[in-house]
């Protein structure tokens, strides 16, 4: 009898334990004093949402450009993280799992030194400070992590979908859109919500590479750390945090409906 709570009482000690920083972030972000050793803010306010949210407030333009960025990065990493996974996806002789290991290396090798090195190359290419630079030095750590993804999707795909569709007549454009793109599309979608999550996280390429001219919502969530105001941190944190809660939300449901 006591078997099947066990996992129960697991789920609902993750579930507190992933929660509660968020709890604390909500009470600091609404807190107008809070002081030692009172357990809950001895004042409310809402300071610290009214400055962070004020209109012309630096968290437009970090949010427009974490946005931007983000979604190109995603966008061109699936893309070019699709050709590998297939070839990895489908096999099966000697040696894939040294080509795997090479996908990963950037993930391994130390950021900062890497860094460096792209950013000499960066501005001799007229890259380092823009946007466009941005976007392609998150690609470094954007494309290993959609090929792993996608590896796993094309591992369980039939390619005898495609020949059959082929000895239909059907050209490759058409194999594409009406049978491969299909039966991998809800992989693609979670492999770019993920990527898109790399990107919006990545602080150091952007604070390198981008410099003081390309502002995110992980540079300015640093700089309010920095600046010691706990309630401003609290709003900006939140707001960091809300596209992971939001694609955790939209893919939860989905991988829950592919098991079953």
């Amino acid at each position: 009898m006591t078997a099947p709570r066990r996992p129960t009482t697991l789920a609902l000690g993750l579930g507190v334990s992933a929660l509660l920083p968020l709890a604390l972030l909500g009470t600091w972000s609404f807190a107008g004093r809070w002081f030692f050793p009172a357990p809950l803010p001895t004042e409310w306010s809402l300071r610290a949402w009214s400055a962070v949210l004020a209109p012309g407030a630096q968290v437009w333009t970090a949010l427009w450009g974490s946005v931007w960025v983000a979604t190109v990065a995603a966008l061109l990493g699936t893309a070019i993280a699709l050709p590998a996974a297939r070839a990895l996806g489908g096999w099966r002789g000697a040696g894939r799992g040294w080509v795997q290991a090479a996908l990963l290396g950037p993930l391994v090798l130390p950021a900062f030194a890497s860094v460096m090195g792209i950013q000499v190359v960066f501005i001799r290419l007229g890259l380092a400070d823009t946007r466009v630079g941005v976007v392609i030095a998150h690609l470094i750590p954007v494309v290993p992590y959609a090929v792993v993804l996608l590896g796993g999707v094309f591992a369980g795909y039939d390619p005898r979908l495609e020949e059959v569709a082929r000895t239909l007549g059907a050209r490759p454009a058409q194999v594409w859109w009406r049978v491969t793109l299909p039966a991998i599309l809800p992989g693609v979608l979670v492999t770019g919500l993920f990527a898109f999550l790399v990107s919006w996280s990545e602080y150091l390429l952007t604070l390198i590479v981008g410099g003081a001219q390309v502002l995110t919502l992980p540079l300015l969530l640093f700089s309010a750390v920095q600046g010691g105001d706990y309630a401003i941190t609290a709003v900006v944190s939140l707001l960091y945090l809300a596209p992971t809660l939001l694609v955790f939300a939209l893919v939860a449901p989905r991988v829950q409906g592919w098991r079953t």
